[in-house]
């Protein structure tokens, strides 16, 4: 199941409240600075038929003139205040959406996140949460102050002239019909034009994670086309939800046009035959100006409603994706901790419902303190049993027990604090080389640093460095070898102090000096730790105490290297082979 499917949820106006809760006073505040604007702007054509009347009959105007100049500056005053505290609540409303999606991001499950575009993740938490500022100010206030102050206009304009009234509704209720034809095809068009950012985020967040393999395959003209495609899905479905948006507004805008016309024609008739004065058509058709307003308003806030609800459909799928619970960091291990025994009981385990099972019936012991390494052809599920041991994925049947402690009963974060973890591909975050080094133990002494940064001789690569630990790495640590990569993710582990120490494949891009080095570094752990290799290189299984032999998702033997050159044959083909089977 992709993040496309997940479509349930509560209404589009009740997740908008839930975002604006937090902020419902500022939003109270500059919502009633924006009626206070439009009861000012309604007291002008009352005032404007004073005056006309004071013409009429030889009367000074200095004082409708003075209260007239004084509404115009207060309403635009208050306006401009109201349109701040507004903008400013509805950047707060856009702050916490990120705040939540990114939080929320981050515990995804690893299943989750393996179903889904890491590019349309990225999307929802920019642009679509852009939408929110929109939402909050033109939709949800804009709805609200617009249609009082229509409201309110409405009844003051019956009070002025009932008759011209009845007039401008019959238009009004024939434009409205329009628009609820119009509308549902707004909010259809947005949300494929915010699909289709999404898929536009992921083509290129796709690229840009494999570019040097894009241009040494010269498949730049390829990933090109598919980008444009992307891009211009985009706009053609922005377009479309633009096209019937200015319908929308052209139609409002159109009805108000007739009323006028319609208005003052009635209304001439009505003066010519004494039924009004003509302060009275002065002051209606002033109304019906001041209509516009609201009007606009109050369809320009059902339009963008239909955007915003586009964005927060989005934004709540992301948020119903399985994540893991929130919890508070848990301490590391204290120095000298005992290290973890580890357990497998016939674990069968698989990907997806859809995918063959990786694991059918995986069952070994490791007891606490020395090292055991993982053998046996690629596919054979090594790999995996490293992330069943950190839970990023829960087994289908079996147990897996730490410390005799069924993993399912551990806190994951008081879990993971325990274990030291270096993937294949020794990931480097952005950042200088103090961050990277420091992200699993951000409370390391200097001495501490010192001391891992010669064991995995990183000293050396410190020295040379132009600003030695805050040397930025570039992304994705670019500027480091693939060896000096690995070396980093192996210190990092190390300064976690770990009851366990995961290595996959740790040393395969390292040189034999330095190979040789972490090797004896790892046996020095391995006295006062338990360390768990994937391992393709002979040197470093014939070291290790016991060695894991798997094949097909299945445990065939375990033993050390003298017992399995002779008791497995695949053992034995492989340790002639001097290379044992790479990854998984």
């Amino acid at each position: 199941m992709s993040i496309a499917d997940i479509r349930t949820g509560p209404p589009a106006w009740r997740q908008l409240l839930g975002y604006v809760r937090p902020y419902r006073w500022s939003l109270l505040a500059g919502a009633l600075l924006s009626l206070v604007t439009g009861a000012t702007g309604l007291l002008l054509p009352l005032v404007a038929r004073g005056l006309i009347d004071d013409l009429g009959r030889d009367r000074a105007i200095t004082g409708a003139l003075l209260l007239m100049s004084v509404l115009v500056v207060a309403n635009a005053a208050v306006g401009a205040l109201g349109s701040y505290v507004l903008r400013r609540t509805a950047e707060s409303v856009v702050l916490g959406a990120r705040r939540t999606l990114s939080s929320y991001l981050l515990r995804l499950r690893i299943a989750a996140v393996d179903r889904t575009e890491p590019g349309d993740l990225m999307a929802r938490i920019t642009s679509d949460t852009t939408l929110l500022r929109a939402v909050t100010t033109d939709s949800l206030v804009g709805f609200g102050t617009g249609g009082l102050t229509l409201l309110a206009t409405v009844v003051l304009m019956g009070l002025v002239e009932p008759v011209l009234l009845g007039v401008t509704l019959a238009v009004i209720v024939g434009a409205g019909v329009v628009l609820g034809v119009i509308v549902p095809r707004i909010n259809k068009a947005s949300r494929q034009a915010q699909d289709a950012v999404g898929v536009m985020g992921a083509s290129l967040e796709r690229v840009l994670g494999a570019l040097r393999t894009v241009k040494a395959s010269s498949a730049e003209h390829r990933e090109e086309r598919a980008l444009h495609e992307a891009a211009e899905e985009s706009w053609r479905q922005s377009v479309r939800a633009a096209k019937w948006s200015a319908a929308a507004g052209n139609t409002s805008g159109l009805a108000m046009q007739i009323a006028f016309i319609t208005v003052l024609a009635v209304g001439g008739a009505r003066v010519a035959t004494g039924a009004i004065d003509v302060a009275t058509l002065v002051a209606f058709l002033l109304y019906v100006f001041y209509l516009m307003s609201p009007i606009a308003q109050v369809v320009g806030a059902v339009t963008e409603y239909q955007t915003g609800a586009a964005a927060l459909a989005r934004i709540q799928e992301a948020l119903r994706l399985p994540a893991e619970p929130a919890a508070q960091p848990a301490p590391l291990p204290p120095a000298g901790a005992e290290p973890a025994a580890l357990a497998f009981e016939d674990v069968r385990f698989r990907y997806a419902d859809d995918l063959p099972y990786v694991h059918h019936g995986v069952t070994f012991a490791v007891p606490a303190r020395g090292m055991t390494a993982f053998v046996g052809p690629s596919g054979a599920g090594k790999t995996t049993v490293f992330s069943l041991i950190e839970r990023f994925y829960d087994p289908d049947s079996g147990r897996i027990a730490l410390d005799g402690r069924d993993l399912a009963d551990w806190e994951l974060p008081r879990l993971r604090s325990a274990i030291g973890y270096v993937e294949q591909d020794a990931p480097v975050l952005s950042g200088s080389l103090r961050d990277n080094l420091l992200l699993g133990n951000p409370e390391a002494d200097e001495d501490t640093l010192t001391r891992v940064l010669k064991t995995t001789r990183l000293d050396g690569l410190v020295a040379g460095l132009p600003q030695g630990l805050d040397t930025l790495v570039g992304h994705r640590g670019t500027k480091l070898s693939g060896g000096e990569r690995q070396r980093v993710a192996i210190a990092r582990a190390l300064l976690r102090r770990p009851r366990l120490l995961l290595l996959d494949e740790a040393t395969s891009q390292l040189d034999a000096v330095n190979e040789a080095a972490l090797r004896d570094t790892v046996a020095d752990v391995a006295r006062t730790t338990t360390v768990l290799v994937v391992a393709h290189r002979l040197s470093t299984v014939t070291m290790a105490d016991r060695i894991v032999v798997m094949d097909m998702g299945r445990v065939r033997a375990v033993g050390t290297h003298r017992e399995l050159v002779t008791a497995d044959p695949l053992y034995a083909e492989l340790a002639a082979t001097q290379f044992l089977a790479t990854a998984d």
